[in-house]
């Protein structure tokens, strides 16, 4: 089975005086379900680089969890790895899909900038994406209505609040819901992610 980078949330537990790297299991369960092995990212950029530059990869996935530093978040270990992470794939030709906060760090890494949002934590949103209409969850608490290139604006919700976006040139896509907390995984959901990792011949 092929594998696809994977990266985790920073948990702090000040009880113990630790920063855990977490991630909810139904990442595994969606990910077998797309016929792919997750391979966890830990939150250091010289630990993510060595398992990420040794390791042939279809495809990587940012997940959610944590605010990004720029908006009153304290993963700073987080932010640095994803970026690395993605200007990787970028550089390399990797597939990459950013889910929810992973959309956010596509949209700040190209200057987008996010804003405090009110409507969209526990509720579902009606999208039209490629001529379709798809149901999707919501549990964000920043977005944006416009973005800059390369990226480009693949749906908003009613409310104009940008809910997936692609890039241009590369195989990059962001969506702001959570494809693995859907109690039976969405065959959109899985369609999106073999369309994107599939075609990937491995390094």
């Amino acid at each position: 089975m092929k594998l696809v980078a994977v990266s985790q949330r920073v948990d702090v537990i000040p009880e113990y005086d630790e920063r855990r790297d977490s991630l909810d299991q139904s990442w595994v369960n969606f990910l077998l379900a797309c016929n792919f092995s997750p391979l966890l990212i830990p939150n250091n950029k010289v630990c993510a680089a060595n398992l990420i530059v040794n390791t042939p990869l279809s495809g990587i996935v940012l997940t959610g969890g944590n605010d990004l530093v720029a908006y009153g978040g304290n993963a700073q270990e987080r932010d640095e790895t994803e970026n690395f992470i993605l200007q990787y794939a970028l550089d390399k030709k990797i597939p990459l899909l950013g889910a929810c906060r992973g959309m956010q760090i596509i949209q700040h890494f190209y200057g987008v900038e996010l804003t405090k949002i009110q409507g969209h934590v526990g509720t579902k949103h009606d999208l039209m994406i490629d001529g379709s209409l798809i149901r999707v969850n919501s549990y964000h608490n920043f977005g944006a209505t416009e973005t800059k290139n390369p990226l480009e604006v693949w749906a908003t919700s009613e409310d104009g609040v940008i809910e997936a976006v692609r890039h241009n040139f590369a195989s990059v896509t962001g969506v702001m819901w959570h494809p693995e907390r859907n109690k039976t995984f969405e065959k959109y959901d899985i369609s999106l992610v073999k369309r994107l990792f599939d075609n990937n011949p491995m390094r």
